[in-house]
């Protein structure tokens, strides 16, 4: 007689048990080290929306207008509306929350995916004074930019 080799069913199962268990807790970390990188990567833009602010300030010496439609307010005329910066689908919505003739304050609102960072919204103002709103408990802007 011929002997057979293969698996039973509960080696089968303890192997797909330990898998699970692994997923489990892999796949959370995993999706938390991509929300941290959406927001490096946003964090950047900020900087160089702020950066464009700066060179809007210097041609008009103002900072009013900057926006969309020559607004003081809203989506940016002069850099890019959404993170990433380069397309694709928006993890953050770029937008001039304030700007009068000397001051404006730029912001980062999560969208789409990263709608549950727990950082929230990322602010930067012409100072160089970063903020976060919206974030949870204990969180700080050194924390989250």
């Amino acid at each position: 007689m011929k002997r057979q080799y293969g698996f039973n069913l509960i080696e089968l199962m303890i192997v797909v048990a330990i898998v699970g268990i692994i997923a489990a807790i892999a796949y959370p970390s995993y999706t938390e080290q991509v929300r941290k990188a959406r927001r490096a990567d946003c964090a950047g833009a900020v900087t160089s929306l702020a950066s464009a602010m700066e060179r809007y300030f210097t041609v008009n010496s103002t900072y009013e207008g900057a926006a969309d439609g020559g607004k003081d307010t809203g989506e940016p005329a002069v850099y890019a509306d959404q993170c990433p910066v380069d397309g694709g689908t928006a993890t953050y919505a770029l937008t001039i929350s304030a700007a009068d003739a000397s001051t404006y304050t730029v912001q980062a609102a999560p969208a789409g995916k990263q709608t549950k960072d727990k950082c929230g919204t990322l602010t930067l103002t012409n100072t160089g004074k970063k903020a976060i709103t919206g974030a949870a408990t204990g969180l700080t802007a050194q924390d989250c930019w």
